[in-house]
């Protein structure tokens, strides 16, 4: 268990997140930290994951300025190609038909810093997930349910249909959650 005398702050407006933190008993607070999140030509998928939780963090800085600091960011990338958050349900069909039968990797990149200590840590995890081959009616069903419009690869493997997308994971289920929970943990005892 996490006992700290600082406040802390998870700067996202993801509900996942939220709920993962609030699994691991953290007493925490949350905002949206609101910047486009633009990936680089050529960028390594895991240096875009950590650059962009970094930039997040910069912008969280100015609304806290007492306390610990999480931020994070996930991608989806399928033959070295970044699948972020459907724009629309037409993209959202797209993406989970490219999934379809292949296995893809999702990366989140986390930063956190302490104010009263000037530590900031930041690092990646990646999972392989494959998915099985979907049906026209099962993407159809998925994209009406509205979940897939606010997750990295239009599918969340908790909570909803989308769990029953995947065969199987290599690596962190909570990494595709949105957080990894284990090396967050790890590295809130190292910045406290």
């Amino acid at each position: 268990m996490i006992k700290v005398n600082l406040p802390i702050y998870l700067a996202s407006k993801s509900p996942r997140r939220r709920k993962l933190l609030k699994q691991i008993n953290l007493n925490f607070k949350s905002f949206t930290v609101d910047m486009e999140e633009k990936i680089k030509r050529g960028e390594k998928p895991s240096v875009s994951v950590k650059r962009l939780s970094k930039e997040k963090l910069e912008i969280a800085r100015h609304k806290v300025k007492h306390g610990i600091i999480i931020t994070a960011d996930t991608i989806v990338v399928l033959n070295r190609k970044v699948i972020g958050k459907p724009k629309d349900k037409k993209e959202a069909r797209r993406f989970l038909k490219k999934l379809s039968g292949k296995v893809h990797t999702v990366y989140t990149g986390f930063s956190i810093y302490n104010s009263e200590n000037k530590m900031l840590l930041t690092d990646y995890e990646k999972t392989f997930v494959e998915f099985r081959e979907l049906t026209a009616k099962e993407i159809d069903d998925y994209i009406k349910s509205g979940n897939p419009m606010d997750k990295a690869g239009a599918y969340g493997i908790q909570d909803d249909f989308g769990a029953v997308f995947i065969n199987k994971i290599n690596g962190c289920y909570y990494n595709v959650v949105g957080l990894p929970l284990t090396k967050v943990y790890q590295t809130l005892m190292k910045i406290i």
